[in-house]
């Protein structure tokens, strides 16, 4: 079958581009995969690159390896030593190839967020540093942020002592993941930009030879991720090769960690594209799902602007719940649900999202009693395991005993009477002489010594006895020798941490089988035997490196590539499908994921869009690209629900529908309960750009308050009026923005600011008029 067959003429353009910098901008649903993989079919089939000039960067590893089975069933090649991956994985395998030139030891380990943690605490406690004014959670997003920004600790701007003395934290850190050999997940994209950007042969070497590099998700990328892939396609230099971005600006919803949306015009200036593709056809939606989506997102200013459209028919219309708590809220997603099921939808095809994690117990202690099985997406992956990890750090000692992370999380596990005053000890003695703590231990002596060199005996007499054994046989005896099988078995429910330990047996068989390591290939054989497999080019220094045309078995052991799986494996967003149950999620879980049916909860103000969005700049916009994203997961029932008060953090809320609901076309939506709440935003068009400024300056509730009072009487009896700014011992200055009741049973929902939105009983509070 020709590979152009079946796209429609937006699809067909984008696939069959000239060799230059593109922007396809392509929206929910619009078949971008399909896109992308064609596009590198096409390149490879026509003649215009080989399979070896292709560079594809995607976000998660279950789309790179979609892309990769697609990519196998279009066209005869073998795409195992092609780079095709994430960001992570990318950066890892050019790291492996020139860890030389990277200043890195050839079996370097990658630290997942939970070891990083755990190092940084340890580094903080050696210094003697006050974890209440420096805390290690804060210390490493310090870190990860400054690296995000491809920023060293001598670029950090310090505003006051504080911000100085994190900037001196994180360069200690620096100094001890390298004596350590280790590397944090920024660190993998920052090291490699790094050695790209000073190293011009190494640099000229892969620009010369990734003449298409496309990337998926690019609204996704952060700014250290964009000036990687300005590198490798030689922005301003003479050689460079063509970038091929697919994005969506409509679902940026991941500013917190740190994604730029402003990167797809950044692009499109600094490449000066003039091919930008627009795919509108939706393949997933019915009509008033997709009008409900386009009316809301036309909302925000900054957008590079799309209008998604489809074949499907108009379908049902989206329907609208007002409950009077979220217990009845919930009890309606049951009955409603079962009624779905009834008409023969799986439940793995029904999703409940909500905007924070808070909001589900509700819904699932409304499941459990009801006797309707269900998941929650995005629980913890089989590499974040405690088990598993623990198998995972014996590993880490076999191929690189200087880890001081893993030999601190399993040198008294299972326990071997070895004590935090032991470790202690052992830490000093590792100062002291400036050593990891695997090597600290001979220094030891008693019987703290005695215990230290046993757990030591153990690890070396474990590598000598798997020296020639393959991986799968090498877990297995690391299982059995280290006592975990044994340890899990003494518990009364342990097992299920048996069954999750014996499975990593099977993760390392097909490990091998897809790396192509070959079944029979010793764990600890390095990659010695196969380098000559690579072109030889010659670094700044004139010392001959790697290509990196070979896959990780040309350039890693077995043993060394297993263990960086597991830690890109357990770093990865996107987590596994569920089983055959309803799902639940928070909104951002559910990006990349398409139901039959969608409920979408909490549409209140204040938690959607959330109530910090009015201290962010642009917060309202990422809110409703949130909406948006939520909207578009519906292929043919939506549903949205709000409640009149709601029980959250442990207090009663009182709520206002979201402002969202005034900016959804009411020829496509459907009301199951009467519209009896006040309409805050009543004849106002919402979020133009002047409305952000004014947001951002917290004074939008106040600017909406004051249009609703110039309507608003005190007819109800209180002697205030929704618009009054008032004045609270307590929580400071604030507008009255609902009033609910009257006479002594009147309370009043008042916007604080800062103090946030208040419901106060009017005969209890003492609140005093300001202005008057």
């Amino acid at each position: 079958m020709n590979l152009l067959d079946n796209l429609n003429p937006e699809q067909l353009a984008a696939v069959t581009l000239p060799s230059q910098s593109a922007l396809i901008l392509a929206g929910a649903g619009s078949g971008k995969t399909r896109v992308l993989t064609t596009r590198i079919a096409w390149l490879i089939q026509t003649g215009q690159v080989s399979p070896a000039g292709i560079m594809a960067v995607t976000f998660t590893n279950k789309a790179a390896k979609e892309m990769l089975t697609r990519l196998s069933a279009m066209l005869p090649v073998n795409t195992r030593g092609m780079w095709i991956g994430t960001f992570h994985g990318l950066c890892n395998r050019l790291l492996r190839t020139h860890h030389r030139d990277a200043a890195l030891p050839q079996t370097f380990q990658i630290l997942d967020s939970q070891d990083q943690l755990s190092m940084i605490k340890r580094m903080l406690k050696a210094l003697n540093v006050d974890d209440e004014k420096y805390p290690a959670k804060d210390l490493m997003y310090f870190i990860n942020n400054a690296k995000d920004r491809g920023q060293r600790a001598h670029e950090v701007e310090a505003y006051d002592h504080v911000q100085k003395r994190m900037a001196e934290l994180y360069d200690l850190y620096d100094q001890q993941c390298q004596r350590e050999g280790v590397v944090d997940f920024a660190e993998l994209l920052l090291r490699a930009y790094e050695l790209l950007q000073r190293n011009h042969p190494l640099r000229q070497h892969y620009q010369m030879r990734f003449r298409h590099i496309l990337v998926d998700e690019f609204q996704d990328t952060n700014d250290l991720q964009y000036n990687l892939l300005k590198l490798l396609a030689g922005h301003g230099e003479q050689r460079g090769g063509a970038l091929f971005a697919v994005g969506d600006d409509d679902q940026s919803i991941y500013a917190f960690r740190g994604a730029n949306v402003g990167n797809m015009q950044a692009f499109e200036r600094d490449f000066e594209v003039k091919n930008l593709i627009k795919l509108e056809q939706n393949y997933r939606s019915h009509g008033n799902i997709l009008d409900s989506a386009n009316h809301l997102i036309s909302n925000n200013a900054k957008r590079l602007g799309k209008n998604l459209r489809t074949d499907a028919g108009l379908g049902e219309p989206v329907r609208i719940y007002e409950a009077s708590s979220d217990l009845e809220e919930a009890q309606w997603i049951i009955d409603e649900a079962k009624s779905l099921m009834a008409e023969g939808v799986s439940k793995s095809e029904i999703a409940v999202l909500y905007r924070s994690n808070a909001q589900s117990r509700v819904i699932e202690h409304a499941l459990f009693a009801a006797g309707l099985p269900y998941t929650v997406y995005g629980g913890l992956r089989y590499f974040q395991r405690a088990e598993v990890k623990h198998a995972i750090a014996y590993l880490q000692l076999m191929d690189n005993p200087h880890n001081d992370s893993a030999f601190l999380r399993v040198v008294n596990f299972p326990t071997r009477g070895i004590g935090a005053r032991s470790i202690e000890q052992l830490q000093m003695a590792a100062e002291s002489y400036r050593v990891s703590l695997y090597a600290a231990v001979p220094y030891m002596t008693g019987k703290a010594g005695t215990a230290l060199g046993n757990f030591v005996k153990l690890i070396e007499s474990a590598r000598f006895e798997t020296q020639q054994l393959p991986l799968p046989e090498m877990v297995r005896v690391v299982l059995e020798r280290s006592t975990l099988l044994a340890h899990y078995g003494n518990e009364k429910e342990g097992q299920e941490r048996i069954e999750n330990l014996q499975q990593m047996v099977g993760a390392a068989t097909q490990f091998v089988q897809e790396e192509g390591f070959g079944m029979h290939a010793p764990a600890h054989l390095g990659p010695q035997a196969a380098a000559a497999s690579g072109t030889a080019i010659v670094d700044g220094d004139g010392v001959e490196v790697l290509d990196g045309d070979a896959p990780l078995a040309a350039v890693m052991s077995p043993l060394s590539a297993f263990l960086a799986h597991a830690s890109l494996e357990a770093g990865d967003a996107q987590a596994q499908a569920g089983q055959e149950a309803i799902q639940l999620m928070t909104v951002h879980s559910a990006k990349g994921l398409e139901f039959d049916a969608v409920f979408i909860t909490g549409l209140e103000e204040g938690l959607f869009p959330h109530e910090s969005s009015a201290r962010e700049m642009d917060g309202v916009d990422e809110e409703r690209r949130l909406m948006y994203v939520a909207i578009t997961r519906a292929r043919r029932r939506l549903y949205m629900s709000f409640t009149q008060q709601r029980m959250l953090h442990g207090q009663t809320r009182f709520n206002m529908k979201s402002r969202f609901f005034d900016e959804l076309p009411e020829h496509a939506l459907k009301w199951l309960t009467p519209r009896v709440q006040t309409n805050w935003f009543a004849g106002r068009k919402s979020t133009t750009a002047w409305d952000d400024a004014t947001f951002r300056e917290g004074g939008t509730d106040n600017h909406i308050a004051k249009q609703i009072a110039q309507k608003s009487t005190s007819g109800n009896g209180t002697g205030w009026r929704i618009g009054e700014s008032v004045s609270h011992a307590r929580f400071g200055e604030g507008v009255i923005v609902n009033i609910e009741g009257g006479g002594s049973n009147a309370r009043a929902q008042i916007n604080f600011g800062a103090a946030g939105m208040k419901v106060l009983d009017l005969s209890v509070a003492k609140l005093e008029r300001i202005g008057r």
